[in-house]
Order: C-alpha cells, then structure tokens, then sequence
C-alpha cells in the first residue's frame, strides 16, 4: 500500500472557505468559573481562540497529507451554555484545495484547550460533535443537514 498526497497541480485557485464545529461538555460548576474569568490559567476563551488559530495554519505540519495552504482568514466563535461550550471554526482562502481539515483542526484544537483550562478544577469533561457543517468553493460543496 502506497501514501501520496493528492495532485493538485491542474486544479483552479477559487475562494474554499469552511466551518466546523465542536463542543465540549463541562461542569456547570467549571462554566461559572469560566464565566467569571477564574480559572487559574487565565481566560479560557481567549487561549483556546488563539490556539485554534495557531492549529490553523499547522494543520499540514499534524495532518502529513494537508497541502500547506495561504490562510487568509480564521474566525472563532465560543458560545457559553449551562452545561458545554459550542465552538465554531471559519476558514477561508484563495486556494486550489479546500480548507475543511483546518477549519476540523481548529474547532478540535480550541476544544481541547478548553479541556486544558478546565481539568484543574472539573473531572469527566467530554468533547463532542467535531464536525463539518459547511465548505464551498470546491467542485462538491458540502452543508451538513
């Protein structure tokens, strides 16, 4: 069995862009202290945005098979519940490959920031529900139903 990269070479460069999304599940107990900005390593939501932007533009340094790509825009949006953070990764670009693995690698990665600021003082955090909604720009665009 063989590994290659796919070829792109003959491909068009067009506007890919992609959302994915993720959400982690913590106590309401570690929501609160989230909330209030009292978690001991600083403020969650703000380390696991960069972070999240950061796994971006590695994706094809984690993912061997990625095409390193000229990101031109990362948007991340938390979205704080009762019981869970939702977690949604844009990303877009000019490109001939679509951006759907760095915008998956994103919302995966803030998750799992969050999951790091939250372990101190939360036991039985569960991450969920990576997945795509949306990629256009590509020869078969894609909306989750």
């Amino acid at each position: 069995m063989s590994v290659r990269q796919a070829d792109i070479s003959d491909k068009p460069v067009v506007f890919r862009r992609a959302i994915a999304t993720g959400r982690i599940i913590l106590a309401r107990k570690t929501i609160q202290l989230i909330k209030r900005g009292r978690l001991e390593k600083g403020d969650p939501i703000a380390i696991s945005k960069t972070m999240a932007i950061l796994a971006v533009k590695k994706t094809p340094e984690m993912l061997a098979l990625c095409h390193p790509l000229r990101i031109e825009h990362v948007d991340v949006v938390e979205t704080v519940n009762e019981d869970s953070i939702a977690v949604t990764a844009t990303v877009s670009a000019h490109e001939k490959t679509g951006v759907e693995m760095e915008a998956l690698t994103g919302a995966s990665v803030a998750a799992l920031a969050l999951y790091d600021m939250g372990k101190a003082v939360s036991h039985g955090i569960v991450i969920r529900e990576v997945r795509l909604l949306e990629k256009t720009g590509g020869r078969r665009d894609y909306r989750a139903p």
